[in-house]
């Protein structure tokens, strides 16, 4: 059942992705050759609760950490430790927060040192391809029109996209109705209604779609070892259109990135 948010909600719901954002601002900081990822993600869980928030993936479903740490042919829920990152990696970060009695929960792929064109093209089309189905979130449409959207990008450049992991609805949990595959036929899936939160998210390979897992229960890779890219917004439904509730803005501010990819999706100012 989709749980529509009031607006007084979903500003709460703003404050924590923001957090989530200016939590991933401070690991671009942070992220760079010789770093390991537990030690961003200790970096992050005191962050996270320096702010007024608490770490929304720790002990969640049993993971054991704050951050979704994972590079290169990991998809989604790399778990961090103690191997250095190399120059010539990209790592998925997802973060989760809760704070207001509400979650916030996206992710951003980071480039370390020098990275292959191929693989910086990768990354280039999965975040185009967030926006391409965040266009597509607004009264009328169905939950399948954002999948057909990013879909029929993604693939148009060659890439697999992942078909067992989706995008959700988000509010007092973490994970609630609808999921959001990004794949799918146009018209198909519940209809958007005013109000409703979802977490967008294009996890796409540079190789076949298909996927496995590791015996940890929680890393998943693709299947023939290419690298995959993962973005993640919160957005909401506001008089029709798509809101974002969180930012890129904190990370390009700390990597030197001009952009103006979200103007079109933020009617509410973004204060720095």
């Amino acid at each position: 059942m989709i749980i529509p948010k009031t607006r007084e909600e979903i500003e709460l719901m703003r404050a924590s992705s923001l957090l989530v954002s200016k939590t991933l601002g401070m690991i671009a900081k942070e992220i760079k050759p010789g770093v390991t990822t537990l030690y961003l993600d200790k970096l992050a869980e005191e962050f996270i609760r320096d702010h007024g928030g608490v770490p929304a993936f720790l002990g969640l479903y049993g993971f054991p950490n704050s951050l979704c740490m994972s590079p290169n042919a990991q998809v989604v829920h790399g778990i961090p430790n103690n191997k250095p990152l190399e120059s010539g990696d990209v790592i998925s970060v997802d973060c989760g927060v809760l704070m207001n009695e509400f979650y916030g929960d996206h992710a951003y792929s980071f480039e370390i040192g020098e990275v292959a064109p191929e693989t910086k093209k990768l990354l280039k089309v999965t975040k185009e391809s967030l926006y391409v189905g965040i266009r597509q979130f607004k009264a009328g449409n169905r939950v399948e029109d954002v999948g057909n959207a990013i879909q029929t990008y993604c693939e148009s450049h060659g890439y697999g996209v992942v078909r067992e992991l989706v995008g959700h609805g988000l509010g007092r949990k973490m994970h609630e109705d609808p999921e959001m595959p990004n794949y799918g036929k146009k018209g198909r899936g519940k209809l958007f209604v005013e109000g409703m939160v979802v977490a967008i998210e294009p996890m796409i390979n540079m190789g076949t779609k298909n996927i496995k897992q590791l015996k940890d229960g929680w890393t998943i890779l693709t299947a023939d070892m290419k690298p995959s890219a993962h973005f993640e917004h919160n957005v909401a439904l506001i008089d029709g259109k798509p809101e974002l509730l969180s930012t890129f803005q904190y990370v390009y501010d700390a990597l030197g990135i001009e952009s103006d990819e979200e103007k079109e999706f933020r009617r509410t100012p973004l204060v720095v």
